[in-house]
């Protein structure tokens, strides 16, 4: 048989690529949290889990501290949201930074787990959050460190582990911070493989942890595929779904204000948080005036009808679906690729358009803002219905009109409702509360947190300590009155 030399350097380089991805699978199972298989991992995880519930819960915190500090790193903070930028291509640096930071400082730890107590006559019964064991958690390559980190602290503080199963478009930076925690952890005095994960993710793996019997809980950060997968799984769980927020801007609104609000909000990491404003729904009174004022922080407007369609066709596959190369993307990347040069700090594309425009019905993931213009307040908050889809996810309103804010708010039922601010303050971006990035929607979480990873378990005592009354079981008949 005749090798041309080009062939068997070819053969050599194949073979010596073979070895060198056996020898990082090999090395990848032992001891830092990434595994071979989903089965070693899985079981890694349970065995890990067993350990930790004979942790007190000032060790849980203890180690959830770890995570914070870890990520809070700069020279990890900065790295990871570089890489996943860098691997995804998607977001922007800066608020990949903004994001991560965010789940690290905000995401509740065990002071969520709060004790109920019952107490009378028939004793005491105390009603607490308790872990399920193993999770098994999906993330999404649009927010894949920052979902590490606020699920991994829930589920740590809520006593589980956990086991991630990455979008393969965000492998190497998932695998590089869950070697970080892990180490981190081992360093504080956890027990080994608090989060886990595996060296290649695909499908056949996420279908694997969803099967396997030590997994007790799922979590599924993505689209509606993903969620109706978990839910078919047979086992519980959080189903965190696509959204579609729409924004409603009356006469009484602070224009400036609002559309400032609206173009960081639209803007804030390339559009691709499932919080961030899709489409506006504007009062004729002040739609003019509020585009003008968006296009002075950073809206480039387009008026052409044949230029828009062009964009909706750049964009956009033949079922309707936004093209991924252009999720996430910068507005003057993607204007760029229209053969329009726009200025250095232009933020959001924005155009007028009707109610049911591509661009107003389906979720891009691009910062694209279609802008409607309508008669009143409540043609918007009923066009705003409609784009949400019944998703019952995220919505703002720009108005100082109370009646139209409780109107909106009542109707729409969204779990997050902003009022008078960019869509990122309703996770705790500016705002008050607790942050998260897996917002359950379809299964009713809501905002999640430690309490969501957990079961509710009820611990009753009949008639003993009490201390109100005294019981006749250890006092006999009480003394006659005379």
């Amino acid at each position: 048989m005749n090798i041309d030399v080009e062939s068997l350097q070819r053969l050599v380089e194949r073979a010596v690529n073979e070895l060198g991805e056996k020898k990082e699978s090999v090395q990848a199972a032992v001891g830092d949290g990434v595994f071979a298989t989903m089965d070693e991992a899985v079981k890694a995880s349970a065995a890990a889990q067993r350990r930790l519930a004979c942790c007190g819960m000032v060790d849980r915190e203890h180690f959830v501290q770890v995570i914070r500090d870890t990520v809070l790193d700069p020279k990890v903070l900065e790295e990871i949201s570089w890489d996943t930028v860098e691997e995804t291509g998607i977001g922007c640096y800066e608020h990949k930074l903004v994001k991560n930071r965010l789940a690290a400082e905000k995401t509740p730890g065990t002071e969520d787990l709060t004790t109920w107590a019952s107490s009378g006559d028939d004793g005491l019964t105390i009603t607490e959050y308790c872990p399920f064991g193993v999770i098994g958690a999906i993330t999404p390559t649009t927010n894949p460190t920052e979902t590490v980190i606020c699920n991994g602290i829930g589920a740590i503080a809520g006593g589980n582990t956990i086991v991630f199963s990455p979008h393969p478009r965000a492998k190497n930076v998932t695998l590089k911070l869950v070697r970080l925690l892990n180490h981190a952890l081992a360093a504080a005095g956890a027990p080994g493989n608090l989060i886990v994960t595996v060296a290649e993710p695909s499908i056949e793996n996420t279908n694997a942890m969803m099967k396997h019997p030590e997994v007790r809980m799922l979590v599924a950060t993505g689209g509606p595929g993903i969620v109706k997968m978990v839910l078919s799984s047979g086992k519980k769980a959080i189903g965190a779904g696509a959204g579609n927020p729409p924004v409603v801007v009356d006469e009484t609104a602070n224009i400036p204000k609002a559309a400032k609000d609206i173009i960081d909000g639209c803007s804030f990491d390339n559009n691709v948080p499932c919080i961030a404003e899709k489409e506006v729904f504007a009062v004729a009174s002040i739609c003019d005036r509020l585009i003008a004022c968006m296009q002075e922080c950073g809206g480039y407007l387009l008026t052409d009808l044949e230029e828009i369609q062009r964009l909706v066709e750049l964009t956009t596959k033949d079922n309707g679906a936004p093209k991924v190369e252009f999720v996430g993307k910068s507005a003057k990347y993607i204007l760029g690729k229209l053969g329009v040069e726009a200025p250095s700090d232009t933020r959001v594309i924005l155009m007028e358009t009707d109610r049911n425009h591509h661009f107003v019905t389906e979720e891009m993931l691009m910062p694209i803002l279609p802008v409607v213009r309508v008669k009143n307040a409540d043609e918007a908050i009923q066009c705003a219905l409609v784009a949400e889809h019944g998703n019952r996810h995220t919505a703002m309103i720009h108005s100082t009109n109370v009646v139209n804010m409780t109107k909106m708010a009542q109707l729409l039922e969204t779990t997050i409702f902003v009022k008078n601010g960019p869509s990122y303050t309703g996770i705790g971006a500016g705002g008050q509360g607790y942050a998260t990035f897996t917002i359950a929607g379809p299964t009713g979480e809501g905002l999640t947190s430690p309490k969501s990873f957990c079961r509710v378990r009820r611990c009753a005592m009949k008639e003993g300590f009490h201390i109100r009354t005294k019981s006749q079981a250890y006092f006999g008949n009480p003394p006659a009155v005379s």
